[in-house]
């Protein structure tokens, strides 16, 4: 099965992540059924995002042949963590005139009462196709299902963070403000992106996942049976770099905890030598 995976025509490994920001589809297409929504929260389509990128595209050409203002304005990010990096890169695009939908309103917009922080607006945009006032929040998240593939049976790299509970508090916690910098919020959207993994032998996948994106595997034991496979640095989690960096004499195959790559087949494998489903979920 062919995906849509623009981001691997880029050469600088910054802007291939800026491009996958953009192009990726989100991880779902539609919230489970055994969630309660109470309000309009949309997820956007995965063409919605192959047209944003078609409209970035020369620009994404430009930044990949003269990639400092990206690398300057990445700067002021001084974590590391991959959500941020994330956040940042589409920070990034849509504070640009030239990404064509949106104008930047503000973002990571706090609401204080007092001393006491209660909440936080990722970016408030103008749709400049509507006009309309849009909420978005912004997560990068990866998770390993349990052999059943339930919602409830997807957990994070912390066992402690589960798909179901990262949902639960978007939907119920971060949409709850009416009004953003004097402007009435009108459209509120999830985007959330990163990587979804399945067992080794998974059942039928259900429909809220997007299988118009590329789903990984994991493993808890070394998989032996497959070659070709390099460790990648945190950082290329958004998206691997070049092959050709590395030479036969480079390529890692540290059978440790963490995210594989095979680059002949484009294949994602995260390897968790200590996890445990029936331990996690019975508790």
């Amino acid at each position: 099965m062919s995906f849509y995976e623009p981001w691997l025509e880029f050469k600088h490994p910054i802007v291939r992540q800026l491009a996958f920001a953009i192009a990726s589809p989100d991880l779902i297409t539609q919230f489970p059924k055994s969630m309660h929504l109470n309000q309009d929260i949309q997820m956007h389509s995965s063409t919605f995002w192959q047209n944003c990128f078609k409209h970035y595209h020369a620009r994404l050409h430009f930044l990949d042949q003269y990639p400092q203002q990206l690398l300057d304005f990445l700067s002021q990010i001084k974590s590391t963590r991959l959500g941020l990096r994330f956040e940042g890169l589409l920070w990034f695009w849509l504070q640009d005139s030239c990404n064509g939908y949106y104008d930047l309103l503000g973002h990571s917009i706090q609401y204080h009462q007092g001393s006491i922080t209660l909440g936080e607006i990722d970016f408030l945009l103008r749709n400049r196709q509507t006009g309309e006032i849009e909420h978005w929040e912004v997560c990068l998240k990866y998770y390993l299902a349990e052999p059943n593939l339930s919602i409830h049976g997807w957990i994070g790299l912390n066992p402690e963070d589960t798909f179901l509970q990262k949902l639960q508090h978007l939907v119920q916690q971060q949409f709850k403000f009416q009004r953003a910098l004097n402007h009435p919020i009108e459209k509120r959207w999830i985007v959330i992106k990163g990587q979804l993994f399945l067992p080794w032998n998974h059942q039928k996948i259900p429909s809220w996942i997007n299988i118009e994106r590329r789903l990984g595997t994991w493993q808890n034991r070394i998989p032996e049976h497959l070659s070709g496979l390099r460790r990648l640095s945190r950082q290329e989690w958004l998206c691997p770099v070049y092959e050709q960096h590395y030479s036969n004499q480079q390529k890692i195959y540290w059978w440790t905890d963490g995210l594989y790559y095979q680059f002949d087949h484009n294949y994602f494998l995260m390897l968790k030598l200590d996890l445990n489903f029936r331990t996690i979920f019975t508790k």
